[in-house]
């Protein structure tokens, strides 16, 4: 998978980068810069990073954002139900999202960049945050993304995946 950034002196003037995303066999998905779907293309931390994303959680994520980071994950919302602090109705309403929402959403995003770089396929990854894992009390990774400390928790053991210790 190739990623291509547009840069465009008129585009940078006012902050907004676009990156594409080559596919197999598809039309490239383009995903404005520090929106979620970039940031699971981009996991990496660089300078300004975290801080780039604090203020976009606090200006709020936009509906066509969380669209398409639901889209480019092979996701429904209704997957997201119980991991989201606001209801998939109250979301279809609103154009940007509270701070709450913003924040979660971002987090999932990282968890998303996290898995796909640990794991060969979204597939793969997709199947691994459904199945039990004993080291995660025999429970479902998935079901624990709905509190801070569950997200650490699920994160710690993609790390651990990642590096190959086992406990």
């Amino acid at each position: 998978m190739g990623v291509k950034v547009k840069s465009e002196d008129s585009i940078k003037k006012r902050g907004v980068v676009s990156t594409s995303v080559a596919r197999k066999g598809r039309n490239p998905v383009t995903h404005a810069k520090f929106s979620p779907s970039w940031v699971v293309v981009n996991a990496k931390d660089a300078p300004g990073f975290k801080m780039e994303l604090i203020n976009r959680i606090r200006e709020g994520v936009k509906k066509t954002d969380w669209k398409q980071l639901i889209h480019f994950t092979g996701s429904t919302e209704k997957e997201f139900e119980h991991i989201l602090p606001a209801s998939i109705s109250s979301m279809q309403k609103k154009t940007v999202y509270g701070k709450e929402t913003s924040e979660r959403i971002y987090e999932l995003a990282r968890l998303f960049g996290m898995g796909y770089e640990v794991f060969d396929s979204k597939e793969d990854f997709k199947k691994w945050l459904m199945t039990p894992s004993r080291t995660l009390g025999n429970k479902i990774p998935f079901e624990l993304l709905d509190s801070s400390f569950g997200f650490e928790m699920v994160e710690n053991e993609i790390v651990r995946i990642q590096y190959n210790v086992y406990s």
